[in-house]
Parts: structure tokens; C-alpha cells; sequence
């Protein structure tokens, strides 16, 4: 063989070998790209929990301004939503962690204990907590009947009830044996002298009739006395027990929670915190639910998100309920992928964009108005 035959042999050789190659890496290139095109267009098991107006439900269908968000967060991913709801953040948080889900998309707060078993997304809301009650709450009457038994007002009462019995027998027997007029039956003459105790007692005057000049005019001044003083004594006794009362179960602030029965949603931020302040606390799977409970007087006040309260109290003006208090425990909102998902980084930069391109604020504005 010729050295030209022996260079021509091998020239020809290697572009076999680098024409096998190209089409070799074309082929993967070509199996990657259709293996990424068929990821990107796979629907994905989505876990929403309702908490308007973040995720309102309408039977299967699912809007809201987490909803709306989402979706245009999938359309830039290329993936499509199945959509499927949960009952409390718990559930929702555990679907996601275990894989049963691929995201979950509801109002969910990032916290370091969800992100070491979730991979979040940039956040994309700003919240925190506050505080509802019922505007209309008040003491009832076997409250305030047991908060004159704590201060001893009750046995007072039953001293002056037993002074106002003998009273009443006294001033029997003596007008029996000194008005010829008095009723001769005893039952009449129990109820008449009873009444004019009563009216002595409750308005310092009585008709009774004055047997004894100017002596028994004394003695009827010095009951009027007696009578103004009783009055005083139990009409204060009562106003300051209600006052003190209401004074008591006023809550204003998150502050004034210590002692009582807190509403909180299953699961939620707001049942942890409360947990770890001492507070107890009752928990609900759903808004409405705990406000049942608070206009049926079995919890003292509501605490949950900011903007969930607020929507509500602001979307159920007939309701007895106001949020008070100041914003506490500020935290942020994502979306949460199951751990090690490819597509929380994606969908970090999909938010973004969203954000920078004022769609973000747009959403926001369209559930909650224009900040003040």
C-alpha cells in the first residue's frame, strides 16, 4: 500500500467516525430536547386549599388571586393544572412533602420547618396576623350573676331579701294591732305590707299611712333613707361588676388573648404562634366555620392571616365581626413543589417576571383595592 492509499485510508476512517458521531449526539440531542418538550407539557397534580381571596371554589373549578397567579406561572412553564383540594394547610403540606402532589397553590406561608421538607418559590406576598372579633360580644347574664357571686354582692342580696322578709312580718304585726283599716287576713296583710317594703326599697317612697303624728313621720324618713341606700348599693354593685366585665373581655390587640379560647385554622401559621405563646387555641378547617363558632360565643376572637380576615370581614358586612390590632408575625407567601422538583427554580423566575412586569401588583389590586 501507497503512503497516499495509507493517508486516503485514514482520512476516510475518521469522517466515517465523526459522521457516526454527529449523528450519534444528534440522535441524543434530538431524544433530550423531545424528553424535556414532553415534560414541559405534562399536567401536574395540584393541592389547593380554599382561603378566599386566594383560592375560592366553585364545585371543581378553582379561582382566586393564588389561582390566577399560578396559572400564568404554568403557561409560562408550559405545564398544565389538575387540580385537587384539601381540607387544612396540614394535609396540603403533607401531600406535597410525600410527593402525592407535584405544587401546592393556596395562600401558604414560607416558614423554615415547611422549607426543609418543601422546596418554595420566590415569595410573593407579603402578609402576616391578626386579630377578629365579635363587635357584639358582651357578658351574659349567668356571667354576670357569677361575677356578683365572686365579689360576695350575692350574699349581700340574700341578707337585705332576709331583712326585707322580717320587715315585711314586723310591719305586719304592728299594722294588725295598731290600723283598724289593715286587711284581718293574713294574706292580704303579708302582701300589703310586702309591697310598701318593696316600694320603701326600690324607689324610697311608700302610701302607707301615718299612725303616729310627727314621730311616725320620722320613722317613715329614716326607712326613705334606708330605701335610697339599698338602691345605691345594688345598682353600683351591678354596674361595676358589668363594667368590670366588659373591661375584661375586651380584646383589642393580640396582647389581650391570654386566658382565653383562640379560633385558628387547622394547621395554620397562626395555630402554631399561638401555640407558642400559651394561648389555646381551637383550631377550624375554614374561615366561616370559626366564625360560627366566635358569634356562638365558643371562642373569644379569630387570629389567622391578615388578608384572609380582612377580605372576609370587608366581604360580610352583615356580620357582627371587625379585625383589630396591629399586624404581628409578618411573614411571606409561595408556592411549594415537592422536594428535589425541577421546576420550583423555574417557577421562582416565572414569579419574577410576573413581578417585574407589575402583573403581580395588578392581581393584588384586583382583590384587595389600592393601598391607602
Amino acid at each position: 500500500m501507497t503512503v497516499f492509499n495509507f493517508v486516503f485510508a485514514v482520512q476516510a476512517r475518521l469522517t466515517y467516525l465523526a459522521v457516526a458521531t454527529l449523528l450519534v449526539c444528534l440522535a441524543l440531542t434530538t431524544a433530550l430536547l423531545a424528553q424535556e418538550d414532553q415534560a414541559s407539557s405534562r399536567s401536574l397534580d395540584v393541592g389547593v386549599y380554599r382561603s378566599p381571596p386566594f383560592v375560592f371554589a366553585q364545585g371543581a373549578a378553582y379561582s382566586g388571586m393564588a389561582i390566577e397567579l399560578w396559572e400564568q406561572v404554568a403557561s409560562r412553564l408550559g405545564v398544565s393544572s389538575s387540580y385537587r383540594e384539601f381540607d387544612n394547610y396540614a394535609d396540603l403540606v403533607a401531600a406535597t412533602a410525600d410527593g402525592t402532589i407535584d405544587v401546592a397553590v393556596t395562600n401558604l406561608t414560607i416558614t423554615e420547618d415547611r422549607a426543609q421538607i418543601v422546596d418554595f418559590t420566590q415569595p410573593w406576598f407579603d402578609a402576616g396576623l391578626r386579630v377578629m372579633v365579635h363587635t357584639q360580644a358582651g357578658s351574659s347574664f349567668a356571667d354576670i350573676i357569677s361575677d356578683l357571686d365572686d365579689a360576695g354582692h350575692l350574699m349581700n342580696y340574700a341578707w337585705l331579701a332576709l331583712v326585707i322578709l322580717l320587715a315585711t312580718a314586723a310591719l305586719t304585726i304592728f299594722d294588725r294591732r295598731f290600723d283598724p283599716d289593715f286587711p284581718n287576713r293574713w294574706r292580704e296583710g303579708l302582701a300589703e305590707s310586702f309591697y310598701h317594703v318593696m316600694s320603701i326599697a326600690t324607689s324610697g317612697k311608700t302610701s302607707r299611712k301615718n299612725l303616729f303624728g310627727w314621730l311616725g313621720r320620722i320613722w317613715q324618713a329614716i326607712w326613705m333613707v334606708i330605701g335610697i341606700a339599698v338602691i345605691a348599693y345594688v345598682t353600683s354593685s351591678v354596674t361595676s361588676v358589668m363594667t368590670a366585665s366588659h373591661l375584661t373581655n375586651q380584646i383589642n390587640s393580640v396582647a389581650d388573648l391570654q386566658g382565653k379560647i383562640v379560633g385558628v385554622r387547622a394547621g395554620s401559621i397562626a395555630e402554631a404562634y399561638m401555640k407558642a405563646t400559651y394561648v389555646t387555641t381551637m383550631p377550624f378547617n375554614h374561615i366561616e366555620e370559626a366564625t360560627e363558632a366566635l358569634l356562638n360565643g365558643e371562642i373569644a376572637a379569630i387570629v389567622g392571616d391578615k388578608p384572609v380576615l380582612e377580605y372576609y370581614a370587608h366581604t360580610n358586612p352583615n356580620l357582627p365581626v371587625d379585625v383589630v390590632g396591629n399586624t404581628f408575625h409578618p411573614d411571606k407567601y409561595g408556592f411549594a413543589f415537592r422536594p428535589g422538583s425541577a421546576l420550583a427554580k423555574p417557577a421562582s423566575v416565572a414569579i419574577i417576571g410576573l413581578q417585574e412586569s407589575g402583573e403581580v401588583e395588578r392581581l393584588r389590586v384586583k382583590y384587595f383595592g389600592q393601598q391607602p
